[in-house]
């Protein structure tokens, strides 16, 4: 499936879109009361979890290959348009306050630039050459992943992001939301998570993005646990840049270890506020500096870090 400038043939291949088909059971949806419409909406809502269960051994593989090329220094990158483009910000937006990661280790491109945020970049999605671009000014290396994703499948900047990754030697997954796509041909790894028609036809930022959204959920805080950036389920790499954090930060230092106040206090002041190196100063009984030593020694691990100083 290709795209194309010609009008009636564009037309024709969204007509072949699960994402595009359209509805004639809702056609009076615009007539139903409020609550009526809510139902029907939470109802569609409802599928979304079980398309993504579908394809969570395609989703598994994709993490375990981004995951192992992270830990040797690569970067994760989304590249979309609209809201496929606006949620890979937001997921690569969310990473340094929770899980600690430089900003340049998980970035999300967005057809258009960050102006495309919050308006309509006209024609951005259409350029290939665009994609590369974008891709360029990055200087990708093969240690490298690129996640396209579109709802359609058929975005020739998110293929176009895939294809010139995939040329360079970085790993690449394509996220879509229709079967037999482009973008999932074109990558590595292609995951479909197929929900089917929406509420309101071709509009895929209702069921398509609720599935997209959990699926970059998934990439991202699954190779943030690969990496070691948790501590069973405590964000133990949290970054403590508000008073909210900062709280967050003493109570997972309680939670993992069982220590009052005064020690949190104590080792979060040995430790400059790293919860990860705190913890480690409270159950293995070491100062801050070995702390750290033991944790950059370890890859960042903390578990691995305990077994080390005998915790």
């Amino acid at each position: 499936m290709t795209s194309t400038s010609n009008p009636r043939d564009l037309r024709a291949e969204l007509d072949s879109l699960t994402t595009e088909a359209f509805r004639p059971d809702l056609a009076d949806i615009d007539r139903l009361p409020t609550l009526d419409i809510a139902r029907l909406m939470n109802g569609e809502d409802t599928s979304v979890p079980a398309a993504v269960a579908a394809r969570l051994p395609q989703i598994a593989a994709a993490i375990d290959a981004v995951a192992e090329r992270m830990a040797r220094g690569g970067r994760l990158v989304y590249a979309g348009a609209g809201t496929a483009g606006r949620l890979g910000v937001l997921d690569a937006s969310e990473c340094p306050p929770t899980f600690d990661t430089d900003p340049t280790q998980v970035v999300g491109l967005i057809a258009g630039g960050p102006e495309a945020m919050v308006t309509s970049v006209e024609g951005a999605e259409d350029s290939k050459e665009l994609a590369r671009a974008d891709l360029d000014a990055l200087t990708l290396t093969p240690l490298d992943t690129v996640v396209g994703v579109s709802a359609s499948g058929r975005t020739p900047y998110a293929i176009g992001a895939v294809e010139h990754a995939r040329a360079l030697g970085a790993l690449t997954i394509g996220l879509a939301c229709n079967a037999d796509s482009a973008l999932a041909a074109a990558a590595e790894h292609g995951i479909e998570i197929v929900v089917g028609p929406e509420l309101l036809t071709g509009s895929t930022r209702l069921k398509s993005g609720t599935a997209q959204k959990l699926v970059l959920n998934m990439i991202s805080t699954i190779t943030m646990i690969r990496l070691g950036k948790t501590y069973g389920n405590l964000m133990v790499d949290v970054r403590a840049s508000n008073d909210k954090l900062r709280a967050r930060s003493r109570r997972i230092v309680a939670l993992a270890t069982g220590a009052g106040e005064e020690e949190i206090e104590r080792a979060l002041a040995a430790t400059d506020g790293e919860v990860k190196n705190a913890i480690l100063v409270v159950l293995a009984g070491v100062d801050g500096p070995t702390a750290a030593r033991l944790l950059e020694e370890s890859g960042g691990h903390l578990r691995a870090a305990l077994a080390a100083a005998g915790g």
